[in-house]
This record gives C-alpha cells, structure tokens and sequence, in this order.
C-alpha cells in the first residue's frame, strides 16, 4: 500500500478537551509537525466536533456543528486531529450524517482528510524519533475510538517504541473502556466511576512512572479518578510525551 503524499500544510484540529484543559498538548503537537518541516493553520473558528449531540440521538444539532467544522477547514490540506473519538467522529460519521443531502459529496471529502494525530506522524511523515529523556517505565492507554474506530492503538505504540529509555508496561484492562464515553459518563455515573476503578487499579498495578494516551478526554477522566484517590500517577498526551523527550535543549548563556 502506498503511503499518503507528504504534505507542506497541515490543518490542527484542537478539540474542545485540549483547547480547556491540555492546552500544551495542542501546543506539542504543533511543534512536533513543524520540527519535521510542516506548516500548521490552526482556524479559530473551529468549535466541537458534534460527537456529543451525535451520541445523544440529536443529530439535527450534530449536523448543524458538523456542517460548521466543514466549513471552516476549505481546500484540501490533510486534517490532524488530537483524539481518536473526534477523528472518528468526523471520519466516519460526518458522511452519514449528510446522506442524501447537497452536502454529502463536500462531508465525505473532508472525512477523507481526517488523520489522527499518530497515524499522521508515522503512517504520512514516517517520524524518526531520538530519546533525549530518562529512563522510564510507563503504561499506554488508548481509547475505544482510537483502537476500535480509527485502528490506531498501533501507531502510538510505533512511536513509543522508537524511544530506546522508555519501558512500554501492559496493564489489565488496557483494552477496556476507562468509563468516559463523553455524555455516558453523565448518564450512567456509577457505571462509568465503576470502570474507572478498574482503570486506575490496573495502572496502579503495574507499577509504572506514568501513563500516556493520545486521548485527552480519557486522560480528564483517568486523572481526575487517580487525583482523589490520592495517588501520584498521573497521565499525559503523546504530543506532550514525545515533544519532552525529544526536544533539544539550549543551554542558558
């Protein structure tokens, strides 16, 4: 199979998680596109993906956001977004949601262009990665998106491995759910701080440094759960986690 052509331009997808609560991730991300020589539009107009509405069976709503986020990324510059669950959101379902409408043609266009952020890098730039960080053994959580949607549970293990300091650690439940699911964890509370449990006491477990995900959305959950519970594991984006361990550092005149 061909891989895709290597882009000059890239769009960002921000999401609305990283946008209010991981900022730096979409920060990393940036740099780490342009330290391999490409140049990022980050449209401020962007809001929502409309996965929210979508779950919720709203989809007049998701498709009035849908049709925003079109709009607002024309031409035909690859698409990277920093979440499984939104790269599949706008991938697989803005299609659907325009079947039979005079937009169908333009959303299935626009999905065509949509990479998750990891796949973007090793599939389409073909990264090569140094290690400049410390040992350490951490423990990689990929949400249901990721790996059931978008299949892309693989690439973010690629990076990780291309990092010679860094001990990838399984843990119990890594192939479960960590409880958010977006509005499911509003709607059925016990379940998801049931799952979550699980979650946390299996990362607990395994004894690791740190957890990394390309979720942020899983990561608000799981640090959340990790901080009341007392514990001092806590888990961070792949962006992050790559920039920091690969970046050189000036040193202060």
């Amino acid at each position: 199979m061909t891989s895709p052509t290597r882009p000059q331009t890239v769009y960002l997808f921000g999401t609305c998680i990283v946008d209010l609560f991981f900022p730096t991730a979409g920060i990393s991300a940036i740099k780490l596109l342009e330290r391999e020589g490409i140049r990022v539009r980050y449209p401020q107009e962007q809001s929502c993906c409309g996965q929210p509405a979508y779950s919720s069976g709203y989809l007049a709503e998701a498709r009035t956001v849908a049709a925003a986020q079109i709009a607002v990324f024309p031409g035909d510059e690859p698409i990277v977004v920093l979440s499984g669950s939104c790269a599949g959101m706008m991938k697989h379902h803005y299609p659907s949601l325009f079947d039979g409408l005079p937009q169908q043609t333009q959303a299935r266009a626009f999905a065509a262009r949509i990479y998750e952020l990891t796949e973007f890098l090793t599939k389409v730039l073909d990264i090569k990665l140094c290690d400049l960080g410390q040992p350490v053994e951490i423990a990689l959580h990929t949400s249901c998106a990721a790996r059931r949607e978008m299949g892309v549970r693989d690439t973010s293990l690629a990076l990780l491995n291309q990092l010679d300091k860094v001990v990838l650690k399984q843990h119990d439940h890594e192939a479960e759910c960590c409880g958010f699911g977006g509005t499911f964890s509003v709607r059925h509370p016990h379940i998801s701080a049931a799952m979550v449990e699980d979650k946390t006491s299996a990362l607990k477990a395994c004894g690791v440094q740190q957890v990394v995900s390309a979720d942020c959305a899983c990561l608000l959950n799981i640090n959340g759960a990790l901080e009341k519970q007392g514990a001092s594991l806590r888990g961070q984006h792949i962006a992050d986690f790559l920039w920091q361990r690969t970046q050189h550092v000036e040193a202060k005149q």
